[in-house]
Formats: C-alpha cells, structure tokens, sequence
C-alpha cells in the first residue's frame, strides 16, 4: 500500500510498508523462513533463494523507502544485518583500486577500520572534520563522500545541501550516514545526497533488541550494485529481525517525539550547571551547529554529549544514575549512557559522556541526572 506524500510523520510510521488489506489477512504478515522456494522451470521472479531476497525484507524495505523519501515511488531500499554492512557495502560497492574517498575525521570510530581496510585495497582515504564543512577542503579528485552529520559522539553538522552541490560538481557521489537522525529527523536524499545509509539498531527500530541497517537510493543502477555487494558477501538480515524492525517503526514518530523532547530538557538543563563542560545538542539555539542543523532537519535527535572532570567523575556519574544503563549504542526508548573514551577509538577527553536520551518522564530523567551529577561533585 503505497503511502501518499501528504500523510504526516505519524500516519506515515504507522502504515508504511503494509501490504494492500485481505480479508482474513493479517495487516502486518509474520516473517517469513525460507532458505529456498518453489521454483520450477526457469528461475525467474522475486524469490528464488534466501540470500537473494525475502518476502518479510520487501515489506521491512517498502516502509524504510517511504519514510526517507515519501511518495517518491523510485526510490530502494536494501536492508542489511547490521549498520557496519549497509555501510560497508555502498563503500566497497562503488570503490576501486586507485580511487579516492573523503571520510569524516570524527565519524563513527568503526568506519576507521574500514577506511584501513580500503587502504589496503588501494583506495586513497582523506578525512577531515564535519564542523565546517571541513570535508569540502580534501574533497578534489573524490570519488566518493561521506558524510555523518550529526556525528558521533561529536555532534557537529556539516550543511548536507552544500557539500553535494560541492561534490557533485567535482564528480563525486555523496553518501549521508543518517543514523542519529533518523528519516523523520531529516531526509538526506531530499537534501540531494545519492545514498542515505543507518543504522536501523539505533533510533529507527528503537527497542535495543536487533542489529540491522539500511541503504536508501533513487538511482536504479547504485542500488542494484548495494543488492549485489549483500549477495557476494551475504550480509543478510534474517526474517525474524527483519519482522521486528517494521513493528518498531509503527512507533518511530512517538518515540522520535518524545526522546528529542526529553534531550532538549535535558540540555537545557545540563546548560545550566558550572560542572558540565562542552555541552552539545545541535536543537539548543546556542548551540554550535543550531543554525546548520535548523536549516535542514525537523528533529535534532535523541543524543547529548558532555564532558565531566575526569575519568573518574565520569565513571562514578555513570554508576550513580538509577534510570540510566551504562551501555553503548543509542536511540533507545531507555536512556543509556556511557564514557566514551573507554573503547579507544574517539578522539574525546576522559570525561566524555555521550548520552542517549529516552522516553522516560522527562521530570524524573532530569531529576535523576542531576541527583547523580550532586552526588559527585567535587569528586577527584
């Protein structure tokens, strides 16, 4: 049932992807487990085999293409077992020996072993940073941009609008990794990008329960190459992930709604203390990347970021929190959060937290954070 392009955030969720109703039919069809199908005589249809394509991936794909591109009926989606493999196959999909490709220096600290491993192959990685557009003054001679606005842990935002026009002048594609934001943050492919990639484990499917990514394009021939790279390697996702994550997304505007509103108080309310430093959330007006980020998104995002004393203080904040998980990964409906610097691989001070922000009572979140910034204040 394709959606019209005038339904709001929450219709759209809510029906995105459903097939066309029949009588004694479920709305949502339950996944569907099949290594191979039916296939007499001459294979031809659209499920011929299990690492090829799946009746539950289609529906999960339909309703990801009407989110990030509403009533835009030639735009594909091709879902993937986990972020790192949607991310991995729009790189390695359209690289080769002796090309070039631009990389945030402050990206997710993962795509650093894959920028390693395109060197390895021959491929000329630069980097720099997503504040300022920085990315633009390595960008000559590209093949391939890439994208991470906001970043993470970071936050910075480059201006999405600018840097295609830049890149595709110069004749390179431009790859958005949308995560932080999700579709109904903002909408990469409508800015002009080529790809908007994410990491559906995050905000899109929201519950911290499945690994699972995306890759969303107008182009027929660049899709038809992320669909061969998943094929070659097999980055899958499986059927009942695949079922999980279109349920979740019924819920996508609710939750969106609530955990941006909850990390704007939250903000807020960490501005206001003498012990937090660097603050960061692209929807706080003062905010270095406020103008940017209102110029192209509709939600700012679930995650804020903030420096304590040190390591310790850190570390003893995180464990005082009651209704706060210390762990990784964000967009949850339970807050999480964590010091960053513990896996090595940002660029952050000992004392960096990024913190997801849920969908708790935002009275008893911010009491909570404030109870436990109190109860270690001073600490060294």
């Amino acid at each position: 049932m394709e959606t019209p392009p005038g339904w709001g955030d929450g219709t759209l969720a809510v029906r995105a992807g459903l097939p066309e109703p029949h009588k004694h039919e479920p709305t949502l069809p339950g996944p569907v487990f099949a290594a191979h199908f039916h296939l007499p005589g001459e294979p031809t249809g659209p499920y011929t085999y299990g690492r090829d394509e799946n009746p539950t991936w289609t529906l999960l794909e339909r309703a990801i293409g009407e989110l990030e591109a509403p009533g835009d009926g030639a735009v594909e989606t091709v879902v993937f077992a986990s972020g790192m493999a949607a991310i991995s196959s729009v790189l390695f999909s359209r690289l080769g020996a002796g090309d070039t490709v631009v990389l945030p220096a402050d990206g997710y600290q993962a795509l650093a072993l894959v920028g390693e491993q395109l060197e390895a192959y021959g491929i000329e990685v630069r980097s720099a940073p997503t504040g300022g557009d920085a990315q633009l003054s390595v960008l000559d001679g590209a093949k391939l941009l890439w994208l991470e606005t906001p970043s993470n842990p970071g936050l910075d935002v480059c201006d999405i609008r600018r840097m295609v026009t830049a890149a595709h002048a110069a004749g390179a594609l431009v790859a958005v990794d949308n995560t932080l934001a999700t579709p109904l943050g903002q909408r990469p492919l409508a800015l002009g990008a080529d790809f908007s990639v994410a990491s559906d484990t995050k905000g899109m499917t929201g519950h911290g329960d499945l690994l699972l990514g995306h890759v969303t394009c107008r182009d027929a021939e660049l899709a038809a190459g992320v669909r061969r790279w998943r094929k070659i390697v097999g980055a899958i996702p499986g059927p009942m992930e695949a079922w999980l994550a279109h349920r979740s997304l019924a819920t996508l505007q609710l939750r969106a709604d609530r955990q941006c509103a909850n990390a704007l108080v939250l903000a807020r309310a960490l501005a206001a203390r003498d012990d937090v430093a660097h603050l960061r959330y692209p929807g706080l007006p003062g905010d270095p990347s406020h103008e940017v980020a209102s110029g192209q998104m509709r939600r700012f995002g679930s995650v804020v970021s903030f420096v304590l004393d040190d390591r310790q203080r850190a570390e003893r904040f995180l464990e005082t929190l009651r209704l706060v998980d210390d762990a990784t990964s964000f967009g949850g409906v339970r807050s999480t959060a964590e010091r960053r610097g513990r896996w090595g691989g940002d660029a952050v001070p000992p004392g960096f937290v990024r913190f997801s922000v849920g969908a708790e009572d935002p009275d008893d979140l911010v009491a909570d954070v404030l109870r436990a910034l109190d109860a270690t204040a001073g600490l060294r």
